[in-house]
């Protein structure tokens, strides 16, 4: 039997053949003209993001830096300063109250009436002296302030005890007075030149009444060089002083205020504050202290004309049932 021979591939030939097989194909990279064109713009982009990063960074050490600063100030200025600031603030506050002290206790000390000096002659001219006359300047009592218009006060006074007139012009007392009215306004005049504390007539109504003939002989005297400065401490009691003043000398709203004739306060410093604008212009500041005030501001006692009304206790008791 003959066998049959199939063909064989001869293996030089097949070495030889350039047709690559199916699997180095798969294995071969394909070049790819779309990675060539990206890669530019991805280095763009990644070196965009890499210097904002920086910059991020230098701005968030800046903020670190200016944070770490912050904090520092703010320890200066609240915590650091305070405590300077309230050793400070402590020390004045004692100078004030030792200060304060001494010129209360120097007020106290404080002569205001001049007390004449009395001259002894000397044995050995006393025969020489006694054949002359010695004219001794002697300074004026603050009792004699008002002494050269007694003979005007007075006349103001005596009408002030007839019937009131209602009519009158403002400015003008519109009400009467009792003996013990005039009898406080004269001494108040005459004894204490101008200045000084009167006991309340026991309400602040007779006190506002006695007050308004005052500021009316006051009238009379300066014109208006003059301007009345009410100090009372709450807005109740000044609307009383309000009513009552424009009632007794015929006055309306407009003549309270800054630039008025009558200026209502709560304060003392600023009562204080007000008078002194008053004289720099050369005018004479009327002050009237309501009695519900337990103290006078020190400062009051170098003005020419003041009134404190000084309550009885009962009458204190009253006010501070009423708050």
């Amino acid at each position: 039997m003959t066998e049959s021979k199939l063909p064989t591939p001869d293996n030089d030939n097949e070495r030889m053949d350039p047709t690559p097989s199916f699997s180095e194909k798969a294995n071969k990279p394909i070049p790819s003209s779309k990675d060539s064109s990206l890669e530019p713009l991805l280095k763009l982009a990644l070196k965009e993001l890499e210097q904002k990063r920086d910059s991020l960074k230098e701005e968030i050490q800046e903020l670190s830096n200016r944070k770490s600063q912050l904090d520092i100030e703010q320890k200066k200025s609240f915590t650091g300063k305070s405590d300077d600031i309230a050793r400070r603030v402590k020390g004045f506050q004692d100078y004030l109250t030792v200060a304060l002290q001494d010129l209360a206790h120097s007020a106290e000390q404080l002569e205001l009436i001049a007390q004449p000096v009395v001259v002894k002659p000397s044995p050995l001219d006393e025969g020489e002296r006694s054949s002359q006359n010695i004219a001794q300047e002697l300074p004026v009592a603050v009792s004699e302030t008002f002494k050269p218009d007694q003979e005007l006060i007075d006349e103001c006074l005596e009408q002030f005890l007839s019937e009131p007139d209602f009519y009158a012009e403002p400015w003008k007392l519109r009400r009467s007075l009792e003996k013990k009215d005039i009898r406080l306004l004269q001494d108040w005049f005459f004894s204490q030149g101008g200045r000084g504390a009167q006991p309340s007539l026991g309400n602040r109504s007779r006190n506002i009444l006695v007050s308004s003939a005052l500021i009316s002989i006051l009238g009379e005297l300066y014109g208006e060089r003059f301007q009345t400065l009410v100090l009372a401490g709450q807005p109740e009691r000044l609307g009383e002083w309000r009513r009552g003043l424009q009632d007794a000398l015929g006055l309306d709203r407009e003549d309270f205020g800054p630039n008025s004739g009558i200026v209502l306060f709560e304060r003392g410093d600023a009562v204080v504050e007000r008078a002194d604008r008053l004289e720099e212009r050369g005018e004479v500041p009327l002050i009237l202290i309501d009695s519900a005030e337990r103290s006078v501001e020190i400062p009051v006692l170098q003005f020419p004309l003041w009134l404190a009304f000084a309550a009885s206790p009962d009458e204190l008791y009253e006010e501070e049932e009423l708050l």
